[in-house]
């Protein structure tokens, strides 16, 4: 057996990469269904369109290659070596549009199987079977995305509402599925509820899945002061702060408090001090244009340029800085294949 991570542009080996970006949109559409062209997006307006980022759905997609390709580089030149695109089924992904840009910049690029939230799913997605979904899930592993021969690395960020939606149920038992068939580790976009965690947690166990390569992601607006995070750890989850770089009093999706870079900071180093600093990832979760540099926004290289300097500030550990930086997604991502 070798160990590889799977990427739009092939199997590599897990020794090659250095930081990773584990959960970002690269290529998306992220605008609620049925929403609009929306307002062209522009200095005058851009800040506006990033405090309310909700509320323009031209904010909401990026489908332009090019400017993919000029936001990778610049990931690049601050030391990030892979991203991965957690646009799943219902978020416009284009596997031949993330193969192209990886192969354009040299920047290794992870595409990811499953579905996002009900609202986002055609009625064709929706009504498929658990069996239909873990097979759709696993083929797109094993043989490639929407026809084309582009192969996903990772199942998820699988959407989940709050109450679960019937989909949504049966994609995280299809996932569970797809994971024992492939390994490939899964990640939640959970519903914003504090009981929505451990109910996936419950239908994913349930199903066979392994808590041990399952993310819970956006720790920030599930739990922004960190109560309730210390279960889901010890019941053998990894979990994720994926809203890096955003540090503002208004949240757009709801009456939360969100903690700054800082805050979350604070809460990771408490929990490594528990002993579960290497099951915990840390992300931006870019899924707007405005946060993105083309568009004055920080960029995919945030937590590798201006996130370090925070770390040190709180005397973290440099094996923790690599944990969170390198080692712990890389574990997520590598898959075990027969050798040819």
């Amino acid at each position: 057996m070798q160990s590889i991570v799977r990427t739009v542009s092939g199997d590599i080996a897990p020794d090659t990469l250095g930081p990773i970006a584990f959960h970002e949109h690269l290529l998306f559409d992220i605008a609620p269904p049925g929403s609009g062209a929306g307002t062209p997006i522009t200095m005058h307006n851009r800040w506006q369109a990033d405090y309310l980022s909700n509320v323009n759905p031209a904010n909401a997609r990026q489908t332009d290659r090019n400017a993919a390709a000029d936001e990778l580089r610049a990931f690049a030149a601050d030391g990030g070596t892979l991203l991965v695109d957690q646009s799943v089924i219902g978020l416009g992904r284009d596997p031949e549009g993330q193969r192209a840009v990886a192969r354009a910049t040299g920047v290794a690029v992870v595409a990811a199987t499953g579905t996002y939230t009900a609202p986002y799913l055609s009625e064709a997605i929706k009504a498929l079977s658990v069996a239909q979904l873990a097979d759709l899930f696993t083929a797109e592993i094993t043989e490639g995305m929407d026809g084309t021969d582009v192969r996903a690395g990772l199942i998820g960020e699988i959407g989940c509402s709050w109450p679960l939606e019937p989909a949504e149920h049966r994609a995280l038992i299809a996932a569970a599925q797809a994971q024992r068939r492939t390994g490939a580790a899964v990640s939640v976009h959970p519903g914003r509820h504090p009981d929505a965690c451990g109910q996936i947690l419950d239908i994913l166990e349930e199903s066979g899945g392994d808590l041990s390569r399952t993310v819970l992601c956006h720790m920030d607006r599930t739990y922004p002061d960190g109560t309730g995070v210390l279960p889901l750890l010890e019941r053998g989850a990894n979990v994720e702060w994926d809203f890096f770089g955003i540090e503002q009093s208004h949240y757009w999706m709801g009456e939360v408090v969100l903690p700054t870079d800082l805050d979350r900071l604070h809460l990771i180093h408490d929990l490594a001090r528990r002993g579960f600093g290497d099951r915990i990832t840390i992300s931006q979760d870019i899924c707007t244009r405005t946060r993105m540099i083309g568009w004055g926004g920080h960029g995919y290289g945030h937590f590798l340029r201006n996130v370090p300097p925070l770390m040190r500030r709180l005397s973290m550990a440099p094996d923790l800085i690599d944990a969170l930086l390198r080692r712990t997604p890389l574990r997520l991502l590598t898959l075990k294949e027969k050798s040819p």
